[in-house]
Formats: structure tokens, C-alpha cells, sequence
């Protein structure tokens, strides 16, 4: 079955012997606006930026009665602050503490002590995380560059990965040495 309109739609507006208007057409659009139609009950209505500063009213239906005051001219609701070079509120710095500042019951300020040096990885934990993060950057590298998947290749970046992740979870640890008697709950 054949569209209703699908013998025009190849045409032009030209082809079909009446010019096209678009003043007309727009004349035709803004004609067909009329007046706002009011408000369904019980909603608030619209609100323009200039009137967001104001109070709202309850409904549509009872406008709020405001008293008459002498008209100021609005102030913009938001505006941008620019500072001078090297005046702003990044480049405010705080006064230091003095002894002063303290009264008897202070303590002063607190200083946390330099945390202990992290443990030195052993040579087992190296060539394992090496495994887990090399194996995969070997098979990512090969399919980038488009090396041959050799045997060796997939070899090294499986079984690279599987290995160091095999040896870092057999050495975890656990806490097994500090509880003595881990189904007692809270001792009071």
C-alpha cells in the first residue's frame, strides 16, 4: 500500500507551482499565539529569573497581598566577583599559631610522628607482582602492535599472570597467630 503523500515528497515547493512565503509562514506562527491560558488550580506559576528573589505565592487561585513599598531597583541575583591579580580568596593565608594563642588547658598544636618505613618487598613478592601486571601488558603489547600470538607469548602473558597471582594470594597473611579464641565474642 502506497503512502498518502509519496508521490510529492520528491518534489520541491518550486516544482509545485506556488512560491514559498516565509514571511508569511512566519506571520501565520506568531499569529497563532495568543494569551497565556491561565494556570491550572492549585499549581504555582511560572516565575521569571528577575522574579526568583521574591516571595512565591500559596496557589494561583489566592495571590499573596503584598504591602505597598517604594520600588528599589532589582539587584541581580547572582553576579561574578573578579579580583585583582594575586588578590583573591585562594591567596589568603592564615596567621600562624603563637604560644599566645593558647590558653592554660591547651596543649598546642598536634604533630603527628613520622609513620614508620613501609616493610621491604622480598625478591618472591617482586617477580609476582611482576606476573600479575607484566602478563597482561605483554598480551595488550602484542595484540597493539600486531606481533604473532605465539605459543611462548601466550605462554609468558597467561601463565605470567596466573603464577603471580597464584604466589600473592598463598602469601597473605593471616591473622590467625594474634586470635586465640576467635568464637568467644567480646570479653567484658
Amino acid at each position: 500500500m502506497a503512502e498518502h503523500g509519496s508521490d510529492r515528497e520528491d518534489r520541491e515547493p518550486e516544482e509545485q507551482g506556488v512560491p514559498f512565503d516565509e514571511d508569511a509562514a512566519w506571520a501565520a506562527i506568531v499569529a497563532g499565539y495568543g494569551e497565556e491560558p491561565k494556570d491550572p488550580p492549585g499549581t504555582k506559576p511560572f516565575k521569571s529569573v528577575e522574579d526568583l528573589a521574591l516571595l512565591e505565592p500559596e496557589t494561583n487561585d489566592a495571590p499573596a497581598e503584598t504591602p505597598k513599598k517604594e520600588e528599589k531597583p532589582a539587584k541581580p541575583l547572582g553576579g561574578s566577583v573578579s579580583f585583582a591579580p594575586g588578590v583573591g580568596p585562594r591567596d589568603y593565608t592564615a596567621a600562624e599559631p603563637s604560644e599566645d594563642d593558647f590558653e592554660e588547658d591547651d596543649e598546642g598544636h598536634f604533630v603527628p610522628p613520622e609513620p614508620p618505613p613501609l616493610p621491604a618487598a622480598d625478591t618472591t613478592a617482586k617477580f609476582a607482582w611482576l606476573g600479575v601486571i607484566g602478563g597482561p601488558v605483554l598480551l595488550l603489547l602484542a595484540v597493539l602492535f600486531g606481533w604473532d600470538m605465539t605459543w611462548w607469548l601466550a605462554t609468558v602473558g597467561i601463565g605470567g599472570f596466573l603464577g603471580g597471582f597464584a604466589t600473592l594470594v598463598m602469601r597473605m597473611r593471616t591473622d590467625d597467630e594474634e586470635d586465640d579464641d576467635p568464637g568467644r565474642g567480646a570479653v567484658v
